[in-house]
């Protein structure tokens, strides 16, 4: 059995039939990087039902020790999985007294719709 050849050598036309090379220019790696801490934030199914219990409190926010109790989860797991969300832009947070509550950052929700909507886009 013969194992096609992932592409010309270097130096070697390209076979019959190749496509030519991509003339895009290259994604600045800084700005994929932070679409793929973006999208990681929200790739587990705690931070979504995080996402979604915030969204939907009363006022649009809400406090760790609500989440806690709500999850069924310790607080330095919540506040764990929280950090990263506020860290990739999905949530503002603020401390009042002992505890912090979070609520969904606007810009950084319309960006994760941008690059849903249009991954292409999201990336120039």
């Amino acid at each position: 059995m013969t194992v096609p050849a992932s592409g010309p050598e270097p130096g070697e036309a390209p076979a019959v039939g190749c496509s030519p090379l991509p003339t895009a220019p290259l994604v600045r790696r800084e700005r994929v990087e932070r679409i793929a801490r973006v999208l990681k934030a929200i790739a587990d199914p705690t931070r979504l039902q995080l996402l979604h219990l915030i969204q939907t409190s009363p006022g649009g926010e809400a406090c760790v020790c609500h989440l806690t109790e709500k999850l069924g989860l310790r607080q330095p797991t919540v506040s764990h999985h929280l950090k990263k969300m506020a860290a990739a832009g999905l949530l503002a947070r603020e401390k009042r007294g002992t505890w912090v509550w979070y609520s969904v950052d606007r810009e950084g929700m319309d960006a994760v719709q941008g690059i849903l909507r249009s991954p292409v886009g999201a990336l120039t």
